[in-house]
């Protein structure tokens, strides 16, 4: 793909942002490694990231707050990309070990499939847990997780740079942010989250910046990425004004542009982004239309798929995209309060589900089974959970706080378990499907776990893919309040000294990384039992 667009990629814009315009991410899409501009033949690009940031930012490296000088950046020389694709292949290497000797013990008497009928409850418990971790730990919501480390500096240079979510890379090894810069950061994940050695995690620094023209309306991450092959590091962003650009992950720069157009041959930019499951396409949505991209054919080249054919299906803006894991369906959301389910093949509209929302779809997932429909909307207080071998059906539904037009976003662990989810109000929900009535009539869920993530709104929740981690992040646009201009007196600020000090908490711009399992390493005889559970 060697179509880039010039001239967007500069940066910041500051003014202009919408709350709703805060994009969820899906997932992006393979080349062919000829394409790839600046990779190196080793597979691993020489120290792009880091020298790119010592470019831009001289001050990016933050000193942490305790024990400065163990910060590990300064201790270990070597690249943060290659560092966590050296911490990948480790792993990988033992997952090839763990299962050969999974294969063996399969041969010599089928032990494991015994132990899985005798415990299907603790198999469905792990089902969360990745081999390639290499710790077998699963989430643990029995108390409040811990909070590690995180990022909060680097959105105090702009004026209310709040952020508008964040998104797990696939393999793990980083996560990507939005705030309201208008610019995606990829943090990777320190090696010491893996060690156990938390006292000396220090505050983390992007080791991208990937600054958009105009707001973002919304980004995702290919969905078969992995940093062992820089050519399946990239992600799709989309933002007002500009055609959809996909960014290289190892250098931070343009690799293509998909550029949209409507019936007056004027560019359009698309309100949501998913990459299909095998990343060949990308799915944009538009007003009453779904258009469909071959990722290997950059341009102007899509396929169209109207949602409202001779006024009949689906109305308004698509605002969000979700896949079903198990057949060829998606499932579009809008901001008409209803979603619909379409065949991946040609678009047909397969089922349009009711308008139970009082508040246009953000966000929605597919439950990992592809048995149910999960949909949640702005200035509504409610996560519906749709049976979809009963179209139309609720099983249940979530209660949460969103008081405003911002996407707020929720997650599902591997195992479609646990949902968790921020509301406005910066607390962080968790639920246990599973204890949901089995008759299925509509009860409200209630959460297992409620904690506070933040001083202002929990707008993003991603769960690691085979680590007990959770990324959130938070803020909001502030609106002053009709006394807020009003402190000349400096008698009333030693007053309402509690009221000054709740409204300068209230601006929490952060991201955090948070742990939710064993608060330890496991000894290396339990390692060893987990290692063979998991195997079984």
């Amino acid at each position: 793909m060697s179509d880039s667009a010039g001239g967007e990629g500069g940066g910041a814009a500051g003014a202009g942002q919408d709350s709703e315009a805060d994009g969820e991410p899906p997932h992006p899409v393979p080349l062919d490694s000829g394409e790839v501009g600046g990779a190196s033949e080793e597979g691993v690009p020489p120290c792009a990231k880091r020298s790119r940031m010592s470019d831009e930012e001289p001050e990016q490296e933050v000193e942490p707050e305790k024990a400065p000088e163990e910060t590990p950046t300064e201790e270990n020389p070597t690249p943060p990309a290659q560092r966590s694709g050296e911490l990948l292949q480790h792993e990988e290497e033992e997952e090839e070990v763990r299962d050969q000797g999974a294969s063996e013990r399969h041969q010599n008497g089928g032990e494991g499939a015994e132990a899985s009928e005798e415990a299907p409850e603790e198999e469905q418990n792990e089902c969360a847990d990745s081999s390639t971790a290499g710790q077998h730990l699963g989430l643990d919501f029995t108390q409040n997780p811990t909070m590690l480390t995180g990022s909060w500096n680097e959105y105090s240079s702009f004026p209310e740079n709040y952020l508008k979510g964040c998104k797990w890379a696939p393999d793990g090894s980083c996560v990507l942010t939005n705030s309201a810069d208008n610019v995606l950061r990829v943090y990777n994940l320190a090696p010491e989250i893996y060690s156990y050695n938390w006292d000396v995690l220090p505050e983390m620094s992007p080791v991208l910046r990937m600054a958009e023209g105009d707001t973002i309306y919304d980004y995702c991450w290919y969905p078969k990425m992995n940093s062992l092959e820089p050519d399946t590091c990239f992600l799709a962003s989309s933002s007002r004004d500009n055609p959809v650009h996909v960014w290289d992950a190892f250098y931070g720069e343009v690799r293509a542009s998909f550029r949209p157009y409507n019936h007056l041959d004027e560019l359009t930019a698309a309100h949501s982004l998913c990459f299909s499951p095998d990343g060949a396409q990308l799915y944009c949505g538009f007003e009453k239309m779904v258009r469909v991209f071959y990722t290997e054919r950059p341009g102007r080249d899509c396929e169209e798929r109207p949602t409202l054919v001779k006024k009949q299906g689906q109305i308004g803006i698509i605002s969000c995209l979700s896949f079903s894991p198990c057949q060829a369906v998606y499932a579009c959301g809008s901001y008409s309060r209803c979603a619909g389910l379409y065949s991946c093949q040609d678009g047909t509209l397969l089922a349009l589900l009711p308008t139970r929302h009082h508040g246009g779809l953000t966000h929605l997932l597919f439950s990992p089974d592809g048995n149910y429909l999960y949909t949640g909307g702005r200035k509504d207080p409610e996560i519906l959970c749709w049976d979809l071998r009963e179209p139309g059906k609720v099983v249940f539904s979530l209660q949460r706080n969103v008081a405003t037009n911002q996407r707020i976003y929720f997650d599902l662990d591997q195992c479609g378990r646990y949902l968790l989810s921020g509301d406005t109000e910066g607390a962080v929900s968790v639920w246990d499907t599973r204890t949901a009535p089995p008759d299925g009539n509509e009860d409200l869920l209630q959460p297992e776990l409620r904690f506070r993530a933040h001083w202002d709104c929990t707008n993003g929740i991603s769960i690691h893919p085979f680590m007990p981690l959770l990324a959130t992040s938070s803020g909001q646009r502030q609106f002053p309040g009709p006394g807020d201009s009003g402190g000349d007196s400096a008698s009333d600020t030693e007053v309402d000294g509690a009221e000054t000090q709740k409204q300068e908490t209230r601006q929490d711009n952060t991201l955090s990384l948070w742990w939710a399992g064993p608060l330890g390493p496991p000894a290396e005889g339990d390692q060893d039992q987990n290692t063979a559970a998991v195997e079984g």
